[in-house]
């Protein structure tokens, strides 16, 4: 296994306060034998702090590690309002798979498995699924509650804004046959790769927060997804109000999200 390397840069923006810190960490993954770029957050009294939780916050589609400090720059106001350390990383426009058809594409494996060793490793993490929860926007809401289903035993808690929870509607879209193949000659790997085939997976326990706008081209299957989840008497957060798929949305739908964590964190200290 290559050695991981670390480089540590502040971000050199107007959000970055001498009282915080904004860090861009690049890490090896082994499992794709290449080096990928995220942001980690820290609170202002991390040096006074032990065993923190940590956040991963998943770009959507067209986005990269950076997207979430851009359109949120007040993030790091979070991360010491809560106690949190939260972690960008960049995974392209994977959708947050292992690649049936392309060994290249293992961003699953390098989110939940090698980029939480890394932080657990160089941060000041607890290193228990009570202290990490993982959530995004668009692409990176299918990401969030794609890994969190599926690796329970390394989240406790999992969420999604403005997610694509069902990419099935949409197979000529945002890339996706890329890292699937075709929807035509691959509908058995598109049913296996979306979020809504992954709730028989769902333990007692599992901290689920689910929200996006009614306007939004996702809000049809994100319904869809509450109410089979109420079928299923799965505990879960949903919120549904007025807005399309855009920044301003997402800027205030993490604020609950947040929110949502630090509860669950606070509740499993």
């Amino acid at each position: 296994m290559k050695q991981i390397i670390l480089v540590v840069s502040i971000l050199c923006s107007g959000f970055y306060l001498s009282a915080k810190q904004v860090d861009t960490v690049t890490v090896q993954s082994a499992s794709m034998e290449t080096e990928i770029k995220n942001v980690v957050i820290l609170p202002a009294d991390y040096e006074t702090k032990t065993d923190m939780p940590a956040l991963y916050l998943l770009h959507g589609y067209g986005g990269n590690h950076a997207s979430w400090i851009q359109l949120k720059p007040d993030l790091p106001d979070f991360a010491t309002k809560y106690g949190v350390i939260i972690v960008c990383p960049d995974a392209k426009n994977s959708w947050y798979w292992d690649s049936p058809v392309n060994p290249k594409i293992r961003y699953e494996t390098y989110v939940s498995q090698e980029l939480v060793q890394y932080v657990d490793n160089h941060y000041k993490t607890k290193k228990d699924k009570t202290g990490r929860a993982v959530t995004g926007l668009s692409m990176g809401g299918h990401g969030g509650l794609w890994l969190g289903i599926r690796h329970q035993d390394v989240f406790g808690a999992c969420g999604s804004t403005s997610g694509g929870v069902d990419i099935r509607p949409f197979p000529e879209n945002w890339e996706m046959k890329n890292v699937l193949g075709d929807y035509s000659s691959n509908q058995e790997i598109w049913d296996n790769h979306t979020v809504m085939k992954q709730l028989h997976l769902i333990k007692p326990g599992l901290a689920i927060i689910v929200d996006c706008g009614t306007d939004d081209f996702f809000y049809e299957v994100n319904e869809k997804l509450h109410k089979e989840l109420l079928y299923r008497n799965i505990e879960h957060d949903y919120i549904s109000r007025p807005g399309v798929h855009n920044a301003a949305y997402w800027t205030n739908s993490i604020e609950y999200q947040l929110l949502f964590f630090y509860h669950y964190f606070l509740k499993n200290q």
